[in-house]
Formats: C-alpha cells, sequence, structure tokens
C-alpha cells in the first residue's frame, strides 16, 4: 500500500471518536475475514444447470434461428466477415475428405 494512502486513512481515523473507530476496526475485520474464508459450496449448482434453467425459461421456438456453426462463424455473425466451412466429421470423429468412401 502506498504510504500516501496509508498516511491520510490513519488521518481519517485519527479524526473520528472513539467509537467510530471501534466500527472501522470491525469492518475491516469483516473485509479480511471475507477474502479468507472458502465459501460453502453446498448450495453451489454447476453452470450446466443453470444455463439449462435460463433456456428452459426461453418461449418455445427461441432457438430455431440460432446458428449452429455459431463457435466456428462467430465473425460472420457478429462482424459480417465470410463463413468458413464445417469440416464434415464422420461418427468416428475422423475428417471426411473427398475421395474417402
Amino acid at each position: 500500500m502506498a504510504a500516501n494512502l496509508e498516511q491520510a486513512i490513519l488521518e481519517k481515523l485519527q479524526a473520528l471518536p472513539e467509537n467510530k473507530q471501534q466500527e472501522v476496526l470491525a469492518l475491516v475485520d469483516e473485509m479480511l475475514k471475507e477474502n479468507h474464508e472458502p465459501r460453502s459450496r453446498e448450495n453451489v449448482r454447476p453452470i450446466w444447470e443453470i444455463i439449462q434453467e435460463i433456456s428452459n425459461q426461453a418461449p418455445r421456438r427461441t432457438w430455431d434461428d440460432v446458428p449452429t456453426d455459431g463457435s466456428v462463424n462467430h465473425d460472420h455473425y457478429l462482424y459480417g466477415t465470410p463463413k468458413r466451412r464445417l469440416p464434415l466429421v464422420a461418427l468416428t470423429g475422423n475428417p471426411i475428405t473427398p475421395g474417402n468412401d
């Protein structure tokens, strides 16, 4: 912390009455405790559940117009650049190339 900042904080703190200084101390203690205590993961849901819940709230047919090639062609949809062709992939996961029957 910069010496100027520390000095400014101390000067302001010293100008406060003792009961207000105690409040500041309690606040700082609480802030430090928040930074060091791990949050409970009991009530934390996985992100995919949250996304599914939100998408289920969308009106019917909302997703019909969403492009399926958005990850490859995001520049096209955002900026109008030419579309890239998606490689064809066989069920094996291998690319399909012409003459690869």
